[in-house]
Formats: C-alpha cells, sequence, structure tokens
C-alpha cells in the first residue's frame, strides 16, 4: 500500500517549515509509523554528506534522525548551494550536476521533477507516511510556473497541506489569509488547515483572530505553537548569535569569534560550541565586532576565493592575522582552512574567474581547486600534539568532508590521520598545525560534535585565560531533543484531526 502524504508549507521562509517536519517524523515514529521526511528542492549552505557519500540538505538529515532513519539521499534529491557572481551549484541525487543563474534554473525544471518524481514514489513505496517539506511561500507568483516544490509536489503525491506562519514576525493573519488568496482554486483545495507558529504571551487574547480566520476561510486552525527557547535542534540554515549556557560573571567566560563570510557554509559545525556553558559564540561581520577574542574560526564556505576577497576589502584579514601573530588561536574549518594558507589556485575556473589569489599566509599550504567534489565521511585520530592540541594525539574523531580542492604543503605538521572514509579505509592525513598548535585547520566538518575533542578544546582556552576547567556536563542528545520537540508540539496540535487529513485512523 502506497504511503499517506501530508505537506507542510509557509507563508514564507523560515516561518518553522522544517521544525514542524521533523516534529511530525518524531510523532509518527513514537505512534509506531513507518515515517520519511522530502523534501525535493533544497536551497542551503548547510548541508550533509551520507554514509554513501552524497551531498543532501542538512535539514532533511535531522528530520530522518527525528523518524529513526539513516538519512538517504531520496529525501532531498535536489539542493542548491548559492555561490557567486549570482549562480548556484545543482546538486543532484547527491552529486554536483550542473552550475545555473536563477533564470537558467527554470529551464531544467521539467528534467528535474521527473528525478523528484522517482525519489518520492521510492518513498511513498517503502513508508507508511511521508511527510513533505514546502520552500518559502506557495504564492511566490512570478517563478509559479516553474516551481518544483511547493504545489507542484502536493499534486503529485496527492498531499493535503498545512500552512504555516509565524506570528513573532506580525501580520501572521494577513500572511495566511493573503497567500491562500493568491492560490488558484485546486490549490486553495490542497490547504486543510493553519498553524500558527512563535506564538508568546496568553492564548486566550489571540482566540477573536483564530475565530475570525476560521470563519473568514472555511478552514481549521490545526493548532498554535509556542515560541521556546530551551530545544536545540538546527532548522536550514540557521545561525544562532550568542552562547546557549553562560555564566552570570563575564569574567568566567571564553569567546570564540567565528567570522561570518558572505557565504557560510555549515554554520551547525558550531552549534555544539553554543551548547557549552561558559563559552560565548559571536558571529563577527567586522573589524570593530572582532574585537579581542579568546579564538577565532574561519568557518566554512560555498565560495572560498569570494569569500577571502572580502576578507581583504574588510580589514578582517589583517586583523585576524594580526591576532594570530599575537597569540590569538585560530582553527579554520574547509574554506576556512583553504584560506589559512599561502595561495589558492583556481587553473580551471572551478569556482570563480581568479586564476590565484593570495591567502592570509598563516599556514605553509597551497590549495587548488579541481572539477571533482570530495564528499565522504571520515574517521581520524589526532596526531598533534602541541598549543590547543596538546594531550589530544590518538584522539578518535568523526566528520565529514565537502570540498572541491585539495591543499598541500611544504614540511606541514599534519592535523589528523585519516583512518576509514565513505567507500574504503583511511590511510592519508589531513589539514595542518602551524608552529606551536595554535593556529590549525582541516577539511572535517562536524568536528565540534566529537564531545573529547570540543571540550579539549575549551578546557585549553580556559587554562590560557588562567579560568579553571568548567565540570564537564551532560549536553542533552539529539534524540532527547526530538522528544522534547514531539512532546511541545503534541500538546499543541489538534493531532486527531491530522490524522483525519492524511487518512489515518490512529492519533490522540
Amino acid at each position: 500500500m502506497p504511503a499517506k502524504t501530508l505537506m507542510i508549507q509557509g507563508t514564507a521562509s523560515a516561518v518553522g517549515k522544517s521544525m514542524l517536519v521533523t516534529a511530525l517524523c518524531r510523532i509518527f515514529k513514537q505512534d509506531g509509523f513507518r515515517v520519511a521526511p522530502f523534501k525535493s528542492q533544497n536551497m542551503a549552505l548547510n548541508s550533509f554528506v551520507t554514509k554513501s557519500g552524497e551531498e543532501m540538505g542538512r535539514a532533511q538529515v535531522v528530520q530522518a534522525e527525528a523518524a529513526g532513519l539513516e538519512p538517504c539521499i531520496d529525501m532531498n534529491p535536489i539542493l542548491i548551494k548559492p555561490e557567486a557572481d549570482s549562480k548556484a551549484q545543482i546538486v543532484v541525487m547527491g552529486k554536483p550536476a550542473m552550475t545555473l543563474t536563477a533564470g537558467e534554473y527554470g529551464h531544467h525544471a521539467g528534467e528535474l521533477l521527473s528525478v523528484v518524481k522517482a525519489s518520492l514514489d521510492r518513498l511513498c513505496s517503502e513508508y507508511d507516511i511521508v511527510v513533505i517539506e514546502g520552500a518559502g511561500s506557495p504564492a511566490e507568483i512570478n517563478i509559479k510556473r516553474n516551481e518544483i516544490v511547493n504545489m507542484t509536489i502536493a499534486r503529485l503525491a496527492r498531499a493535503p497541506v498545512l500552512l504555516v506562519g509565524d506570528i513573532d514576525k506580525g501580520g501572521v493573519f494577513a500572511s495566511l489569509v493573503g497567500t491562500l488568496a493568491l492560490l488558484d482554486e485546486e490549490e486553495k483545495a490542497c490547504i486543510k488547515g493553519f498553524i500558527i507558529n512563535k506564538f508568546r504571551g496568553d492564548l486566550t487574547l489571540l482566540q477573536p483572530g483564530l475565530d475570525y480566520l476560521e470563519s473568514y476561510t472555511s478552514k481549521p486552525v490545526i493548532g498554535v505553537i509556542p515560541y521556546y527557547h530551551d530545544i536545540l535542534i538546527p532548522e536550514e540554515d540557521s545561525i544562532f548569535r550568542g552562547g546557549r549556557a553562560k555564566t552570570e560573571d563575564a569574567e568566567e567566560i571564553i569567546t570564540i569569534a567565528i567570522i561570518r563570510l558572505p557565504r557560510l557554509s555549515n554554520s551547525n559545525d558550531f552549534e555544539p560550541l553554543q551548547q557549552e556553558a561558559g563559552v560565548e559564540v559571536r558571529y563577527v561581520t567586522s573589524v570593530d565586532e572582532l574585537g579581542y577574542p579568546d579564538a577565532i574560526i574561519l568557518p566554512g564556505t560555498k565560495s572560498t576565493i569570494a569569500d577571502l576577497a572580502y576578507l581583504w576589502r574588510s580589514g578582517l584579514a589583517e586583523s585576524i592575522i594580526q591576532r594570530s601573530k599575537n597569540g590569538t588561536p585560530l582553527i579554520g574549518i574547509c574554506g576556512g582552512f583553504q584560506m589559512l594558507g599561502k595561495r589558492i589556485k583556481d587553473p580551471d575556473g572551478v569556482e570563480s574567474k581568479v586564476d590565484s589569489t593570495v591567502g592570509l599566509g598563516l599556514l605553509d599550504t597551497t590549495t587548488i581547486f579541481q572539477p571533482r567534489k570530495t564528499t565522504r565521511q571520515v574517521k581520524a585520530k589526532v596526531i598533534a600534539n602541541e598549543g590547543l592540541l596538546e594531550g589530544l594525539k590518538g584522539e578518535e574523531v568523526t566528520g565529514y568532508e565537502i570540498h572541491m580542492g585539495q591543499t598541500t604543503g611544504n614540511d606541514i605538521s599534519p592535523l589528523f590521520l585519516i583512518t576509514g572514509k565513505t567507500g574504503g579505509e583511511g590511510g592519508y592525513t589531513d589539514g595542518a598545525v602551524a608552529p606551536g598548535g595554535l593556529t590549525f585547520g582541516g577539511y572535517l566538518h562536524g568536528l565540534f560534535d566529537n564531545a573529547n575533542f570540543r571540550q579539549a578544546i575549551i578546557s585549553k582556552l580556559r587554562q590560557r585565560k588562567g579560568l579553571s576547567p568548567t565540570p564537564r556536563q551532560l549536553i542533552p542528545s539529539r534524540e532527547q531533543q526530538y522528544d522534547k520537540l514531539a512532546e511541545v508540539i503534541r500538546r499543541n496540535l489538534n493531532l486527531k484531526l491530522i490524522y483525519q487529513i492524511c487518512g489515518l485512523e490512529t492519533g490522540q
């Protein structure tokens, strides 16, 4: 029997679609169903590599985890990764397929829709329920003709749609009614109810608006989700400002500055740092914001050469170099690691029209971009043993690589020994460490998800500042966070009605 389907669409981006799909995947799993998430087309710079070496959007990875599944590429067959010069890399079934402008993308909608349909059909044949996430708004009438992510998918999957609005932004009733008004009659019929997200305050004061919305549209309000602060599940491209848990005494805090590059990717790399007590994480875009932190991180980026040029233009490059020379620890991840070297070359025009550019010169390395993209999960051991890395030699870590370039150096001290990778064994090194061990970088995303590595780095930073070590804390697991989210959504959605809308008899 083919799966039942349910689709979550929104009045705009960032209204909570990803969160609701995550919650519903966990709820349906808890209720005994085999459930899978699906998003036909995801535009995001937060991506992940599956066990089979395919790249997909991070949001669907989170949703798969909530459903108790290993992420697979059918859950997100098309990933759009914005680059410099108003172009984007189009990743199809986990592999780079083409680089297009927005205007060019529409010409490929038909062929891409066939890929989407095949993935959706496979999921629907394997699971009881498929929860589908839309993108942006279905009322984006300027691109409606070629869209393959909202109402086109709802019709393809015969999916009832719940429309979500964000009340925290204001104007939620106008957003819901206005979105509905811009749909044609067939699309309006797909909308089976509304969900209002991020509500603060007394629900009774909202009731007159809910009553009017239901009366005016003849569609039910499925629920009102409260604004919450203590459930730490990443959304599609979220960047949180500030640490999750701080001590009250500012002198007891260590500050980590992350350079917010224009095309920053995989910002989820740093969420584990934000959850640590006594750690303040700041995303900075200028020299004034940089100040004098206890450590600096240069993150990954989809466009290394363009974002390196931004560092030089903004004056951040000189400030980062000076801070590093004065002893501030500096860590580069993926594109940030490439920037730390002496030179970046792009002879084949893989990333830009710039053939060669000067890096920050803090590592004796050179990166050369190549047409083939590296995407793999890896296991590694730390082989450096000085500076921030003192005492970590032999520590095992896991992570994943997503990059176009290959980095080499002259007599460099590597950071990791790769002991295993997607599809085979390791036996090669990754990364580089400057003399003294305070500046280093490598290609591994997900590095700070490794608790022992993360907490050892934090302890070294505290020691350098003359602070006592923070006690090891039990950060709630991702599984606990999914259960906590599901509990909140259960309390605030009419699940019995949702089950009825899906054509299922189970539900409380």
